[in-house]
């Protein structure tokens, strides 16, 4: 089996590439844009993999509302050239999703069976990729939360929470954190050798949630990140309404459940095993 995985220089493309070892073909820009579907076609024409993993995208929420352009020719026109150019070489097509294809209204953990409901542009664009994601004939649509890994997030500058909280424990007295916005954290490392485990079992074509088990806020995420590492930062709530940075609505609570796999391990523990690995904790 050879696994093409887009976007292999991101937070979970780096740990797809680790967990397939030597079946990974990594590709990321420059060398490959799922905007140019001509070019496209011709990588996987040459490559012929058996599974094209993407985990490109436009991640940025409100950059989405400001380049609404950008999004949609990352968001939904890329999977469509990645729909045509798969079905072409026959390969199955693993795209990742978000949980923000949710409004956050439900008042429990979503699930697979859970009709989406996007409630930004972001959303919005994710959500359109998933229907061209399912045209694929066989497919896996992974829903994805809040994720951390050693590489960071490259939309964010390499960061992610967790770096942003042990920068802020070196820096500050104290910080502020939301705690009526919840999510599933989720360790790429886990996430990727899930996704492994879905295309090694081969389940019938369909949507996965792929998270740690578990849901928190960001206060009690960062609250435990600090608990680890014995910071005595000051840590205040902060409580956000739906409306955020000029009225871009974010959902409050995506926590994400899987009804068709067994559960990750919690995220409080796969949260120490990443301190461990950027080399915060012994």
């Amino acid at each position: 089996m050879s696994v093409l995985i887009i976007g292999s220089g991101g937070q979970l493309g780096r740990e797809l590439v680790k967990v397939f070892e030597d079946r990974a073909v990594p590709l990321d820009l420059p060398a490959l844009d799922i905007r140019d579907p001509e070019g496209l076609g011709k990588i996987l024409q040459a490559h012929r993999p058996d599974t094209v993993i993407n985990t490109a995208a436009y991640h940025n929420v409100p950059g989405c509302e400001k380049d609404p352009e950008r999004a949609f020719s990352l968001n939904v026109l890329g999977v469509r050239n990645l729909r045509d150019a798969c079905r072409k070489i026959e390969a199955r097509f693993v795209h990742i999703s978000t949980d923000y294809v949710f409004d956050g209204g439900k008042g429990d953990p979503y699930t697979e069976e859970d009709v989406p409901n996007p409630l930004n542009l972001y959303g919005v664009t994710k959500l359109a990729g998933e229907f061209f994601a399912r045209q694929v004939p066989i497919h896996y649509i992974i829903r994805i939360s809040s994720l951390f890994g050693v590489g960071g997030s490259l939309g964010k500058g390499g960061t992610n929470f967790v770096k942003l909280m042990l920068q802020a424990a070196l820096t500050k007295d104290a910080v502020a954190v939301s705690s009526n916005i919840r999510s599933s954290p989720t360790y790429a490392p886990d996430a990727a050798a899930a996704i492994r485990g879905i295309l090694e079992d081969g389940p019938p074509p369909g949507i996965f949630h792929v998270t740690n088990s578990g849901g928190c806020s960001w206060h009690e995420f960062a609250r435990e990140i600090f608990r680890l590492t014995g910071s005595r930062i000051r840590l205040e709530e902060r409580v956000e309404t739906p409306e955020l940075e000029g009225g871009l609505r974010r959902p409050l609570d995506t926590e994400l459940r899987s009804v068709k796999r067994l559960p990750l391990r919690p995220w409080p523990e796969a949260l120490e095993c990443y301190l461990k690995e950027e080399g915060v904790l012994p």
